[in-house]
This record gives structure tokens, sequence and C-alpha cells, in this order.
């Protein structure tokens, strides 16, 4: 028997409240195939589905899905449906998910899909209950299946972050695309760089090196040789040029 999703208190948040606000910069465009004029609006709706999931940091040719951008084109399926596929490729698993504990995935696939926060810890508890017992294929539904993403985008929408207006503020909410990928968890357990001197140079004289930001003399005297050689070359450059040699 499958374990029903817990249940977790939906607070205020900015996007379920209604405003009346003028749409400016802080409001994020809204791509829907129910308003396309021309192939370059189905280009621009599809690289809006990649950035919302896979965010510009991580857009690369290699990570594209070439095969469900022409079912897409096609209209063989739904702007929902490509972005289910884009949220269970097999590139959106190893970027995002086993790089993050299952809170942080699911935190990641709400903002992503649901275009808002998660609203409590509980929250994420919940959802991280639900990847670990039914696994990725049944989270990722469960959120394109829910009544807050189909009253919001719908079959035909990408998802995008809701309201980032903020009430007595002149700037709104930061864009989930600047947030790092990893939690603090997985930062502190990243793989420290090892500095190595180079040969026949001990730390301390290079540490020395950096901190008065002067070469040592030997170089400075190679640097003078250098400059000197290479004022002289175009010197004499210079002169058979205007006497013809």
């Amino acid at each position: 028997m499958s374990i029903s999703l817990l249940t977790y208190a939906t607070n205020s948040q900015n996007n379920r409240v209604h405003g009346f606000e003028v749409p400016g910069d802080e409001h994020s465009r809204i791509f829907t195939t129910e308003n396309l004029l021309g192939i370059s609006d189905l280009d621009n709706l599809i690289s809006a589905a990649y950035r919302q999931i896979f965010h510009e940091q991580q857009m690369l040719i290699s990570h594209r899905q070439k095969f469900l951008e022409s079912q897409l084109r096609a209209g063989q399926i739904t702007v929902r449906d490509f972005i289910r596929g884009l949220a269970l490729s097999d590139s959106f698993r190893r970027l995002v998910f086993d790089h993050n504990t299952n809170y942080r995935f699911a935190e990641i696939c709400i903002q992503r899909i649901l275009g808002r926060s998660v609203y409590n810890e509980r929250e994420k508890m919940a959802w991280s209950i639900v990847i670990a017992t039914k696994g990725i294929e049944r989270f990722i539904d469960d959120l394109l299946n829910s009544d807050e993403y189909l009253d919001n985008f719908g079959d035909s929408s990408v998802p995008y972050q809701r309201r980032r207006i903020l009430p007595q503020q002149t700037q709104g909410e930061m864009p989930f695309e600047r947030m790092a990928r990893y939690d603090q968890y997985h930062l502190a357990n990243l793989p420290q760089q090892t500095w190595t001197a180079p040969k026949g140079t001990s730390r301390l004289d290079y540490t020395r090196w950096e901190w008065q930001k002067t070469p040592p003399p030997a170089v400075v005297k190679v640097g003078q040789g250098i400059i000197y050689a290479g004022v002289a070359t175009i010197g004499l450059l210079a002169l058979s040029v205007l006497f013809g040699f």
C-alpha cells in the first residue's frame, strides 16, 4: 500500500495573492502555444522551457532532447508533456538529482515546475518521501498533474516564476535561475583543490611572492633583458627601413 502525501500548511506566499500591479521587468514573460505566430515563436518557447528546467548554466547542446522537440513541433505532444520529458531526462537526473539530497531535489523541482518556493520544511519532507517510495517519475507526474500546475500553466504554457513582486519593495524575489544547484551539505563535501608548489620552489617562497606582489630579483633581471632586447631589435628594424638596407 502506497503512503499518502503528508499534509502541510499552504502559507500565504506572494504567488497565492492576486495583485493589481502593472506588469513590468520584474514579471516573467509567458510562453504559450495559444498565441504562436510563427516558427521563431515556437523556438523561443522551447528555449524558455530549457531555461526553466535546466537554467541558463546548464543549457548545453549535449542536453538537448531533439526527439521531444520534434514531437512538440509536430503537435504530437503538449508543452506539459515536453516539460515532463525534460524533467525525466538523463541529463536532468545527472545534473540535479545525482548531486543533491531528496529534500533539495524536491525544492528545485517545485521551483522550476510549479514556479514558486516551498511553503515550509514539512512540504519538502512530504515530497522527499514520495521520491524515496515512488521514484522520480511518479514525483514529477504528481507535480504536473496537480491542480496547482493545471490551474496556473495548463497544457500549453511553459512554467515560470510566479509573481516576484513583493509589497513595499522596489525589487522582487531573487530569480530561481540564480540560486545554487547544490545545497550546503554537498557544497561542504565537494573535494577541495590541493595546491602543489612548482618544482624547486617551496610553498613559503611562493606565498611570500604572492603577498609582496613583486617577483624575485632574478625574474626582474630576466624581464629587463627581454625588454632591452626587444627595444634594440625594433630600433634596428626601423633603421633598416629608413636607410633602405
